[in-house]
């Protein structure tokens, strides 16, 4: 596996990969967007466009569709537990949120872990914790993520934004230091990062 900068797909979505790159990368409960609305976005996304898909997925995943796991506290922590896990050893952490049907997160993602091992070691970790915790079998995670080159500076500070205001946004929390699993949290509580 390269470290130079390179166009993958796994499938459905491109993605984009370079050492040292920073990234918004979001992913979601296998059931998290439902069938009919998962069809009516890709009719939507070549006619609208990919700001216009993205935003409505995001709206999508923020109204709580299917289970909501990630609202049950174990599995909240288990999540960002595994984020944290190599933070500061394969990749960066700048900010992270879990929430009832999604994960948010910023990293610099660092040469020799390219962005797909990393996505690979959280969802496949926390999925069989999962599935071990609430006594079920299959697909926990949707296979996809999405992900988001960093272009600039503005474009971080919008990332970081709506990471961090995502439950307020969802109507979870009034302010984004109060949901628990959150960088916003932890930062407010003396996690230096």
């Amino acid at each position: 596996m390269t470290d130079a900068a390179h166009w993958y797909s796994r499938g459905y979505l491109p993605h984009f990969d370079e050492a040292n790159g920073l990234f918004s990368v979001t992913f979601c409960l296998a059931d998290a967007i439902p069938e009919n609305k998962r069809m009516e976005l890709e009719r939507l996304g070549p006619v609208f466009g990919a700001a216009a898909y993205r935003k409505a997925v995001e709206a999508c995943l923020d109204e709580g569709h299917g289970s909501c796991w990630l609202r049950e506290e174990r599995l909240a922590i288990t999540v960002q537990n595994a984020l944290l896990f190599f933070h500061g050893k394969r990749y960066r952490l700048h900010e992270w949120v879990v929430m009832p049907t999604h994960v948010h997160s910023l990293l610099e993602r660092w040469a020799g872990w390219p962005l797909r091992t990393v996505m690979h070691s959280w969802k496949s970790y926390t999925a069989n914790e999962a599935n071990r915790i609430l006594r079920l079998t299959g697909q926990f995670w949707q296979e996809e993520n999405f992900d988001r080159f960093i272009r600039n500076e503005q474009h971080y500070r919008n990332v970081v934004e709506y990471i961090r205001h995502n439950p307020v946004k969802a109507g979870l929390a009034s302010q984004p230091e109060d949901w628990i699993h959150s960088s916003a949290f932890l930062r407010a509580n003396g996690w230096q990062g």
